[in-house]
């Protein structure tokens, strides 16, 4: 099944549903006209369709190896990966300064969802570097921009971010690398790094490590923890690749899925690095890195999910078996029109919630407010969580459309499964996300996510007039969101964290129900129809979602450990 990829989809959201005009209005992002936005999706959406999804299934099929030291990656991807670049799409969102076109997050929002859709084992590559290329533009020296940034916004080099260590696992605090300073102003980093995902290729002539590591008599734990820039290979005079770093990858992780794309064990032996941001700083310089990654990662789930999507529909479409009704397709027998339904529904809600993040992020970086950069970081876990959780259950729905045939791996519905159960682990698991939004993005009290529960009623009080229904079923769900939202604000870190996963469930249930209502006030019967099918079926889950966050840690620690160890 060829990958088309969705513009309608995009425009619409565009037009109808973030109010992304109001980006193209900022003086930062003027340039960025409907007209050139709708150059750049035509193109990235070729470029997906035509180069990079054909290497989807051959490079499952021919997975990264480890030889004699050198990563061999699959057949085609170094061709893949220098379209990729050449077309300037590593650096769509980087500063100009260093060659980057300085496009808006939602609109590179949109092309990385559609190179993920094609081969996420490859898009992995470029997302890694576009964070790197944030992080350094923040927090490096102008030392280190000039002679890195245009080498990776250009993509003729690769980033990477180096933070787990066998171990620490998702405690970071944890980790033993060590930074030693030299004379020179540099430093020597010595530690293993694990899951470094495209820690080398052998067709990049050089990859930039970014690398947590503890200075001597740094503090214990997070406070005590710096970033350093560490290449594979030192740049000479020329700032061309010199000699090699004391560094190697040590072996390839063999992964449930992604096999394309190499996961390192990284070894650094008194490797040269620079300090990257002030020393016991890096996690601050760090998590600039990783919240650009989980944007990204969340649009990878919503990716792969729409790839599998189109799959599913199309075997649907196809197959005919049983008693179904007209063409005697399967797609006519109501449980398989109900999974399709939902997949595509739910497709929608979470794409229109990435873009929704996105455009915050774009208002914040024009403007400075401090509402928007608010509703940006309320925004990120959301994206993260409800578009990796969108991909996996619908690339789950799509085997199942396909039957025995689905489990079978020359249909190629099983790898879209695979591949996509990375992405709720990636940048923080789905839990740690969770977590995060019910705690330091409720520091303010709840501000940020009241300012957007006011927005999302009154929209539903705009809608009455031609969606009364919906409208007041959104406004009903949007209302019992806000009274969880204020229980929750006022009680224990623990009673907070055991109903976190719940609560950020169902609030992404409210905004995909408000993003729906606003398709169905603006779209035709299609976007009402399937408006109607969320917001009547879909969103009632927040009811028992929200049960579940205002249930607090009592009930979870009364059962013992022996009782969850018992047979």
């Amino acid at each position: 099944m060829p990958y088309r990829a969705p513009l309608n989809d995009y425009r619409f959201i565009f037009e109808n549903v973030v109010g992304f005009s109001r980006v193209a209005e900022t003086e930062r992002f003027a340039e960025a006209t409907p007209e050139l936005v709708e150059q750049i999706l035509t193109e990235a959406a070729r470029l997906s369709e035509e180069v990079i999804a054909p290497l989807n299934w051959p490079g499952d099929r021919n997975p990264a190896k480890l030889e004699n030291g050198v990563v061999r990656t699959s057949p085609g991807f170094g061709d893949g990966y220098k379209a990729i670049a050449e077309g300037g799409w590593v650096g769509m969102a980087a500063n100009p300064d260093h060659g980057g076109m300085g496009l808006p997050m939602a609109v590179t929002t949109a092309v990385n969802e559609m190179l993920s859709s094609a081969c996420l084992s490859l898009q992995l590559c470029p997302l890694l570097s576009q964070g790197q290329i944030e992080a350094l533009e923040h927090h490096a020296s102008d030392e280190l921009k000039a002679l890195y940034l245009p080498k990776l916004t250009s993509g003729e080099w690769s980033g990477t971010m180096n933070l787990t260590e066998p171990q620490a696992g998702s405690d970071v605090g944890a980790l033993r690398t060590k930074a030693e300073p030299q004379e020179d102003g540099s430093y020597r980093i010595t530690g293993q790094k694990i899951y470094i995902t495209w820690g080398d290729a052998d067709f990049l002539p050089n990859v930039v490590h970014l690398v947590l590591a503890r200075l001597p008599d740094a503090p214990a734990g997070t406070k005590g923890i710096s970033l350093f820039l560490v290449p594979k290979y030192l740049p000479n005079e020329a700032g061309e690749p010199g000699e090699q770093n004391d560094l190697r990858v040590v072996s390839l992780e063999e992964k449930m899925g992604i096999h394309a794309s190499p996961t390192c064990v990284m070894e650094f032996d008194g490797a040269t690095g620079w300090l990257v941001g002030g020393p016991n700083k890096g996690m601050a310089a760090m998590f600039t890195m990783m919240n650009n990654a989980r944007l990204g990662v969340g649009a990878q789930g919503i990716g792969v999910g729409e790839r599998a999507y189109q799959h599913a529909v199309a075997y649907a479409m196809d197959r005919v078996q049983g008693k179904a009704s007209g063409s005697g397709a399967i797609v006519e027998h109501a449980d398989v029109r109900r999974m399709l339904t939902q997949m595509k529904a739910d497709l929608f809600a979470a794409r229109s919630i990435a873009l929704m993040n996105a455009v915050a992020i774009d208002m914040a970086a024009a403007t400075g407010e401090a509402g928007w950069k608010a509703r940006a970081a309320l925004l990120t876990p959301i994206t993260k969580v409800f578009g990796t959780e969108t991909g996996v259950q619908v690339a789950h729905e799509g085997v199942q459309i396909h039957g025995g045939m689905g489990f079978v791996e020359e249909t190629g519905a099983a790898q879209f499964s695979r591949d996509a159960r990375i992405t709720p682990i990636y940048e923080g698991t789905n839990g740690i996300q969770a977590m995060d939004l019910v705690a330091r993005k409720m520091m303010d009290g709840g501000e940020a996510a009241f300012s957007l529960i006011d927005e999302i009623q009154s929209q539903a009080e705009e809608a009455r007039a031609s969606h009364e229904a919906l409208a007041q079923k959104v406004w009903e769900a949007t209302e019992a969101l806000r009274e969880t939202t204020e229980w929750l604000a006022e009680q224990e870190m623990q009673d907070r964290f055991a109903g976190a996963v719940p609560y950020l469930y169902a609030f992404a249930r409210v905004l995909g129900g408000a993003a729906h209502l606003r398709a169905a006030q603006k779209g035709d019967a299609a976007r009402g129809a399937f408006a109607a099918f969320y917001i009547d079926r879909l969103l009632p889950e927040h009811r028992a979602l929200l049960a579940q966050a205002r249930a607090g840690a009592k009930g979870l620690y009364s059962i013992s450990l022996d009782d969850l160890t018992a047979a």
